[in-house]
């Protein structure tokens, strides 16, 4: 592929800053409905924009960071036009990963970012659909049942590799972004499964006395 590095480079700052974005502060503090980081448990994404009550700016919110990684991922494909198909898969995994890390350690927001199972869905949607819908299905299934956003989160985060190996038979490149996003995802959410543990953690649509104290420094999804 003609310029490889630098389309390597394209792919891997822009993903990161694009997720970066941090658009459940943005979109708050545009609506004049404050800054998630000081509600519910702090966190920037759309479960904790929803304790505000505004069950709107919590959807934009969802559609804002699921967007982002879809939108990183399509913009690899674009730039990889032409490219055999192990070298689009590579490139769309680059910058999905940057996109996820862009999210998790945001340069606007001094590297204290979310938790990513929003930009995780809108990543794995966007590169792999059957694999991405099998997760969300997972997602839905989880949190009808338990009523626990994390845990629903944690356990599609878990089943997608497997999903990817053995049922979509995916890309080397896709399977590997599955296990690097998902051990990320369990890596932010330590203090989630404590509480799962200890059947502290909220549910959803629980009451603001149900919360767990703000986390220090803030996360988010």
């Amino acid at each position: 592929m003609p310029n490889e590095p630098l389309v390597i480079a394209a792919v891997m700052i822009g993903g990161y800053l694009l997720g970066s974005t941090p658009f459940g502060v943005i979109i708050m503090k545009l609506a004049g409905a404050g800054d998630p980081r000081n509600i519910g448990s702090g966190n920037i994404g759309a479960t904790n924009v929803l304790r505000s009550g505004r069950k709107d700016l919590a959807l934009l919110t969802l559609l804002g960071d699921g967007g982002k990684g879809a939108i990183a991922v399509l913009a690899a494909y674009l730039l990889t036009r032409g490219a055999p198909e192990a070298t689009r898969n590579a490139m769309v995994a680059l910058a999905a990963g940057s996109a996820f890390l862009g999210h998790l350690f945001p340069v606007f927001l001094k590297f204290r970012g979310g938790k990513g199972v929003a930009t995780y869905f809108g990543i794995l949607l966007a590169a792999a659909f059957p694999l991405g819908a099998a997760a969300a299905a997972t997602w839905l299934v989880m949190a009808f049942f338990f009523r626990i956003s994390s845990l629903a989160g944690l356990t599609a985060a878990a089943l997608a590799p497997l999903f990817a190996l053995f049922v979509f038979h995916s890309p080397h490149a896709i399977v590997t972004l599955t296990l690097f996003m998902g051990a990320l995802i369990f890596v932010r959410h330590q203090e989630n499964l404590r509480r799962i543990l200890k059947g502290q953690e909220p549910r959803i649509g629980g009451g603001k006395a149900a919360e767990a104290p703000p986390e220090s420094p803030p996360g988010a999804p």
